[in-house]
C-alpha cells in the first residue's frame, strides 16, 4: 500500500484503536494455490503497544482456507474504517484558485503476520467469548456465550477451526484532507456531517 508521507499513521496505539473500532476485515492469503480473501470479524488480543499484538479470528471447518494456514505461513489483514467521497463543491478556495478536484477519504490498515490454526475448545470458546463481549459491550442488553445452552455451543465450537496471527507489521493510511488548508477542511468536515445526517447508506434496508 502506497502511502503518502503527510497520510501516513504512524503511531501504533492509534493504530491498535482503529484495529478494536473497525475489527470486520479481510483476511487475505496468496499461495501456489491463489489468492485467498475471507471477510471476517477479529479480536486483537492485546492493546499494549510494548507487548507484541496477535490478532484471532476463526472460520468455518467446511472453509478449506484453514488447511492452507497450516504451519505459520505469511498473511495479511486489512481493516477499513470509515470513507467518503469528498466534493470540490466543500473547498471554501473553490472561488478563489478554481484549483479544486474530487477526492475521497479513508482509513486503511494492513497488517501482516504469520497464521496458526487451532483446534482446541478451550481456545475456541475464549476466543468467541472475547469477540462477543467486545461488540455486546455497547449493547442495551448484553448477550453472552453463557447464555446459550453449553451442548449447543459446544456443537458450534466443533464447526469452526481458530486462528491466531502474530503480527510483524502494520502499515496505516488515513486520509482526511490533511494536505488542504484549515477552512477546507471545515469546509468538508461541515459537508460531510450534512451529508451523514440524511445518509441512505443503511444496512437495516437490507433486512426484509
Amino acid at each position: 500500500m502506497h502511502i503518502p508521507d503527510h497520510f501516513k499513521e504512524e503511531d501504533n496505539a492509534k493504530i491498535l484503536k482503529y484495529i478494536r473500532e473497525y475489527s470486520f476485515g479481510q483476511l487475505v492469503l496468496a499461495d501456489n494455490e491463489g489468492i485467498d480473501v475471507n471477510h471476517i470479524p477479529f479480536h486483537l488480543s492485546s492493546d499494549s503497544c510494548d507487548s507484541v499484538a496477535q490478532l484471532q479470528c476463526h472460520v468455518s471447518r467446511n472453509n478449506p482456507i484453514w488447511r492452507r494456514l497450516q504451519g505459520g505461513v505469511k498473511i495479511l489483514a486489512v481493516f477499513q474504517g470509515p470513507n467518503a467521497y469528498i466534493s470540490p463543491s466543500w473547498y471554501l478556495t473553490k472561488e478563489d484558485t478554481g484549483r479544486v478536484v474530487p477526492t475521497w477519504n479513508y482509513l486503511a490498515i494492513h497488517v501482516e503476520g504469520y497464521s496458526q490454526i487451532t483446534h482446541d475448545p478451550i481456545w475456541l470458546k475464549q476466543h468467541l467469548r472475547q469477540l462477543i463481549d467486545q461488540h455486546e459491550s455497547e449493547m442495551k442488553n448484553p448477550w453472552s456465550l453463557d447464555s446459550a445452552a453449553t451442548d449447543f455451543t459446544d456443537d458450534l465450537v466443533k464447526s469452526i477451526v481458530g486462528v491466531e496471527i502474530k503480527v510483524v507489521s502494520m502499515k496505516c493510511m488515513l486520509k482526511a484532507n490533511q494536505n488542504q488548508t484549515d477552512k477546507n477542511r471545515a469546509g468538508v468536515r461541515a459537508g460531510l456531517e450534512a451529508r451523514e445526517a440524511m445518509s441512505k447508506f443503511k444496512m437495516s434496508k437490507f433486512i426484509v
